[in-house]
């Protein structure tokens, strides 16, 4: 599926289901935050410094469909298989992370050593979308059950607009210059902003907080269709370690509000 084909279908499902609302299902709203570990060409590969250090924060606005409740009656649906395991997520969100290199090629005096120490990064991400969230167990029975779990996982995709900011502490700091930045990263950083597409995977659970609320926790594995998000993008043919796009794993605490 080409970008404005996707594109357009994230539109298309954006503006079918709202316009249902009332006659097919209930609302629920709420607020996420949490860690974000930004996947990046910065640092060493499974180095574990490298990824903890890399790690930011963000922050997210969803709202769900529930189509086991009718809003309009205040009455449960038809049971169906579909209406008792499935909702549809839609999310604003924002993550920002600061980015340096860590791991064993950072250590030493050899000026490659000093020039990646040198480098420092950083990249905000605004992204929308939507999710496909289906529960094994039945979310009628979790709505009116207090204290009780619904496991879920998720797949959805997102659009996303990314801001990087790449620079260095070496000599003149011009990113330009090989006496600045290895040969590897010369013509490879930017600075400029962009827009990418990203597939979205989670695995959660809630907790029936009350019976108009819920505490959320979720794990996100988010894989951009870019490798230009951390401003950083060098010859994959040359450099093989490079060898895929950025990609985040994201895991968040929230609160869900159930407005009808």
């Amino acid at each position: 599926m080409s970008r404005k084909n996707l594109f357009l279908f994230l539109f298309v499902l954006g503006t079918i289901f709202p316009a249902n609302a009332q006659a097919n299902f209930s609302h629920e709203i709420g607020v996420i935050a949490g860690p974000v570990n930004f996947r990046s060409d910065f640092g060493q590969r499974n180095n574990s410094k490298n990824n903890f250090t890399n790690t930011g924060f963000g922050v997210g606005l969803v709202h769900y469909m529930n189509f086991s409740y009718t809003a309009d009656c205040n009455c449960y649906r038809p049971e169906t298989y579909f209406n008792d395991h499935f909702k549809i997520r839609t999310e604003l969100n924002f993550n920002k992370t600061n980015l340096k290199h860590e791991g064993q090629w950072v250590q030493g005096d050899k000026t490659f050593a000093k020039q990646l120490r040198a480098m420092k990064g950083e990249t905000t991400v605004f992204g929308f979308g939507m999710q496909l969230e289906y529960y094994p167990f039945s979310i009628r029975e979790f709505s009116y059950n207090v204290g009780s779990l619904a496991p879920y996982v998720s797949l959805g995709a997102q659009y996303n607009f990314f801001k990087p900011k790449v620079w260095s502490d070496y000599g003149n700091g011009d990113l330009n210059d090989p006496a600045v930045v290895s040969t590897k990263y010369v013509g490879a950083l930017s600075n400029d902003s962009g827009s990418t597409f990203s597939i979205v995977s989670s695995v959660g659970t809630r907790y029936k907080l009350s019976t108009m609320s819920d505490l959320l926790l979720d794990l996100r594995w988010q894989y951009y269709f870019s490798d230009w998000v951390d401003g950083m993008n060098p010859d994959r043919r040359i450099y093989k370690e490079n060898k895929a796009n950025d990609w985040v794993v994201w895991l968040n605490v929230g609160y869900i509000y159930y407005l009808n």
